[in-house]
């Protein structure tokens, strides 16, 4: 006798990973077409085409939703820069446009999606903390990168964080087309190197 208690559907049910990434990408089309304000567990269900328990599963809050979006942001840029860096010449002027390229670039590859993550992400002290931490590890990064070519032998921590404000502030007006990315790229390349040179 036929056992027809089991019929195998046609259509190839996704993994839990090939899910999170279908997730993940409709997520950060809705970001980038609609706002991180429109970002909600519920449309994402609505527009992913599942249901609202599939994507609790996966994020279980809004802010863990953010979360994840943010760390995905962070382990690409890190990704590119330990890459460029790797294949820079060992010297300011070469680990400076490395540092200075790899930011812009990363931050305008997510175009404006980014900038309204990272802002939502201020709201919540558990998110703030994930910011911070990535944050951290750049200016460390950086700290290592740059520290042979200064005189002092390191860099201080003031230094750094106000490389990283300049990051930021450079890398969102260029994403909102007030400056270029060239422009942006130049600028936060020389800070760097200013930055270094204080530092002797």
């Amino acid at each position: 006798m036929e056992n027809t208690g089991h019929i195998s559907s046609t259509r190839r049910r996704l993994s839990r990973d090939e899910r999170l990434r279908q997730l993940l990408d409709v997520a950060w089309r809705v970001v980038r077409n609609e706002g991180t304000e429109a970002l909600t567990l519920g449309y994402l269900a609505e527009q992913a085409g599942v249901t609202k328990p599939v994507v609790y599963d996966h994020f279980v809050t809004r802010p863990g939703l953010l979360a994840v979006l943010y760390r995905e942001y962070d382990m690409r840029q890190t990704a590119l820069m330990d890459k460029a860096l790797e294949d820079s010449a060992p010297t300011l002027a070469g680990r400076a446009r490395v540092i200075a390229s790899s930011y812009i670039e990363c931050v305008l590859l997510q175009g404006r999606e980014i900038p309204g993550v990272s802002a939502a992400l201020a709201g919540s002290p558990e998110l703030e903390k994930i910011k911070r931490d990535y944050e951290t590890a750049f200016t460390q990064k950086c700290r290592l990168a740059l520290s042979p070519f200064a005189g002092s032998g390191t860099i201080a921590s003031a230094g750094l964080w106000g490389m990283l404000g300049a990051a930021e502030a450079l890398s969102y007006a260029a994403v909102t087309g007030d400056i270029t990315a060239g422009q942006a790229e130049e600028e936060l390349y020389q800070t760097i190197v200013s930055m270094v040179g204080r530092s002797g």
